[in-house]
């Protein structure tokens, strides 16, 4: 029996020759205690598509209905959960949950009134903090709160807006589970809007795809029994297989704009190049250990006395070589990558790159961070060109312009590089970035999170277009990332942090797949998943901040 439905919902945004429409010709029925998941990327009208089910839009044309009768607004029978908590600062946990209580069961004594609040706070894990208050809490804790609030109004759907997504990945996945045991509980409706493929498995009984232009797409069931472990799941073929048609899907739908080079980059010779002699003549010993990690520690001083962050970081690459760095939060990961930034102080030990120890910023190492930082009022080719010009001083100005618009035109920006930053959305800034890093020619490229700010298809793209431009320059390059699909897409070889503090490297996987990547190539690869499970084994041993004895698996011994 379905609960909710939308018949040929369509809806747009402003009338007339100015209307823009974001969801065209909805057919959809939830079933009563299913677990739907809505699986869609920015710009697919997806939050659209919650208000409508919540009542908080109407459709432009087409009915909603809630058990057959009309949606004309909002109603405690269906409970929303936003990505963004929305809470009462000056409330603690319990006063926050108690305001949905108090509003949906007037009629109750004080006391039942506390016990359901209390109960809604159990189940989400909060009684130990339930009389902290809002910014005493991380995001992950705040989130569970306004998951409470929701469940407190005893709706008989939960409508969930990308709960999750502003969270970091164990915060998620562990929130994921403790959404998927309450639904298992109750067996209340649950619809999720995501962009989390793997989120989607986990939790749907159904999935259904929404495409760029406001349509549905393809649907998938999910028949993986329940309880679904990520853990056993990575062994599991129906679990393989229905990750690789979804993510096929996804890519066929969503990336529809392939990167097409018509300019070809000038042989000019940047500021922090060696001559042609020096370079022949160091090949045997800059090749290898290219970057030199030697005994590297950070401590910061503390009221308490000295806290050792990183200790013991000892990692040699060789020249040409991509390094994935991952961990949990906290292990210190962004530390080691300011320091051989120069951008943050080294307490003990050394970075050598090229022979010569790292000391402050250069641009012969460029930095890619989670926000790129552009001048807004520049224009994307403004924006590069400031570094292009600095390390490019003896080429002309064609030269110059030259560099900047071919790897402009390789982040797929050819169209866009004489837009102002402030009108560039979030993916296409983080292309100006990635663009503005490889044109300084740098010896070392440094991303820290570079997509963690992104939706998935998003970062997917632009992971293939990092992998494209950097199989043309093979510039040695490490990326910090929680990510393990993102990790093994990259790397030549994993490098796994223990936890923190006094964090070091815990673990060295090799990873020999074939270049160049992709990450349809990568899923039907047969070693993929043994290499999937060998991090996500790691990730698991320190996920409650156990401290295991680190240890090197043997390809890395072999490579050292």
């Amino acid at each position: 029996m379905s609960i909710l439905k939308l018949e040929n919902v369509s809806k747009s945004y402003g009338t007339g020759i100015h209307a823009a429409p974001v969801l065209s010709g909805i057919d959809l029925e939830v079933k009563e205690g299913e677990f739907l998941v809505l699986l869609g990327f920015s710009g697919t009208g997806k939050t659209t598509l919650i208000n409508l089910l919540a009542g908080l839009e109407t459709p432009t044309s087409g009915s909603a209905t809630f058990k057959g009768a009309p949606i004309t607004g909002p109603g405690p029978e269906r409970g929303v959960i936003f990505q963004s908590y929305s809470l009462m600062p000056w409330l603690t946990v319990s006063g926050n949950v108690r305001l949905a209580v108090d509003t949906i069961f007037p009629g109750l004594s004080r006391k039942e009134r506390a016990e359901k609040v209390d109960h809604y706070v159990r189940m989400v894990g909060l009684s130990h903090a339930a009389t902290r208050r809002p910014a005493e809490l991380s995001g992950g804790m705040r989130q569970r709160v306004n998951v409470a609030r929701a469940l407190a109004m005893n709706p008989e759907v939960l409508l969930l807006d990308e709960p999750l997504s502003a969270l970091d990945a164990l915060t998620r996945a562990n929130l994921a589970d403790e959404i998927e045991a309450i639904w298992e509980e109750d067996r209340k409706t649950c619809v999720l809007i995501t962009n989390d493929v793997d989120e989607a498995i986990t939790l749907a009984d159904r999935i259904i795809a929404l495409n760029p232009d406001g349509t549905l797409g393809q649907e998938f069931t999910v028949t993986i029994p329940r309880p679904r472990d990520r853990t056993a799941m990575n062994h599991d073929e129906t679990f393989k297989s229905l990750r690789a048609d979804i993510t096929k899907y996804l890519m066929d739908v969503g990336i529809a704009a392939k990167i097409e080079g018509v300019r070809t980059l000038p042989e000019v010779t940047p500021i922090h190049g060696v001559p042609t002699a020096v370079a022949d003549a160091q090949k045997g010993l800059i090749d290898s250990r290219f970057l030199d990690f030697s005994q590297l520690h950070k401590v910061y001083p503390t009221p308490k006395g000295p806290l050792t962050v990183v200790e013991d970081f000892d990692l040699k690459i060789d020249r040409g070589e991509f390094i994935s760095l991952i961990g949990h939060s906290g292990c210190g990961k962004s530390t080691v990558l300011t320091m051989a930034a120069g951008l943050n102080e080294i307490s003990k030990g050394a970075i050598k790159l090229d022979g010569r120890h790292v000391k402050g910023a250069d641009p012969e190492r460029a930095v890619v961070f989670q926000a790129p930082s552009l001048f807004p009022w520049l224009t994307a080719k403004e924006n590069v060109a400031i570094g292009v010009d600095k390390v490019y001083p003896r080429a002309s100005r064609q030269e110059r312009q030259d560099v900047v618009e071919y790897y402009l035109e390789r982040v797929g920006l050819a169209e866009a590089m004489d837009k102002p930053a402030l009108d560039l959305s979030n993916g296409m800034k983080q292309r100006v970035g990635i663009a503005r890093a490889f044109a300084l020619s740098p010896k070392l490229l440094l991303l820290d999170e570079p997509f963690g700010m992104l939706d998935s298809l998003t970062r997917w793209e632009l992971q293939e277009v990092l992998m494209e431009v950097w199989s043309r320059t093979k510039v040695t390059a490490i990326c910090v990332t929680h990510d393990v699909d993102e990790a093994i897409l990259l790397a030549d070889r994993v490098v796994m942090m223990t936890n923190g503090p006094q964090a070091t490297i815990g673990k060295i996987t090799q990873v020999d797949l074939p270049r160049p990547r992709t990450r349809k190539a990568l899923l039907e690869h047969p070693d993929y998943y043994a290499y999937r499970q060998e991090v996500l084994d790691f990730l698991e041993e320190y996920e409650h901040g156990a401290t295991p004895k680190p240890k090197l698996s043997q390809a890395a011994i072999a490579a050292e």
